[in-house]
């Protein structure tokens, strides 16, 4: 999966993300994705991207690797982290908007 290094926005960055999860799981697992699944993968997906940037970091800082993709690895668990601090903005956002709805 090839990802842009710099999209045009959080949410054009969520819904790329989506499409891609939701292609590569929904083909291996057989079901349909629901929104808690694709939350679920999304999140997933934020902490290895998230991981594998420490990795490479610690090698460059042995001495080994390659700056380029320290760089790129960071990138993008930077943007993944982005991507899900506002997608949970969102939702709370959407929670105390329901929750001051009149009954």
């Amino acid at each position: 999966m090839v990802l842009p290094a710099i999209p045009l926005s959080p949410a054009a960055a969520a819904a790329q993300a989506y499409r891609a999860v939701d292609a590569g799981t929904a083909a291996a697992s057989g079901t349909g994705s629901d929104f808690g699944g694709m939350l679920s993968r999304a999140l997933e997906g934020a902490v290895q991207a998230g991981r594998t940037a420490d990795a490479q970091s610690v090698t460059a800082i042995a001495g080994g690797g390659n700056i380029t993709e320290v760089v790129a690895a960071v990138s993008k668990a930077e943007l993944a982290l982005q991507t899900t601090v506002t997608i949970r903005d969102r939702v709370v956002q959407a929670y105390q908007d329901i929750m001051r709805m009149p009954i």
